[in-house]
């Protein structure tokens, strides 16, 4: 999942090195993926509305359930 979200994250920022993604595991199979980015990619992350940002989540909450998983995704400032 660290993966996927990282290779999201990297394709839509305009400085890929910037990106730093953590991975936490939780009880009850929770998951817990932080996204850190260049405060000038912060927005492109996000997207208009939030929009970017809730399809990662879905996406991610898909992956997730195929692990029998629950996933959480934080972008960090």
């Amino acid at each position: 999942m660290k993966g996927f979200i990282e290779f999201i994250a990297k394709h839509l920022v305009d400085n890929p090195d910037g990106v730093v993604v953590e991975e936490k595991t939780l009880e009850d199979n929770k998951v817990v993926l932080s996204i850190k980015v260049q405060a000038d990619d912060v927005g492109k992350v996000i997207g208009k509305q939030g929009k970017t940002a809730q399809a990662m989540r879905t996406l991610l909450t898909a992956v997730a359930a195929k692990d029998g998983k629950r996933a959480i995704l934080e972008i960090l400032d």
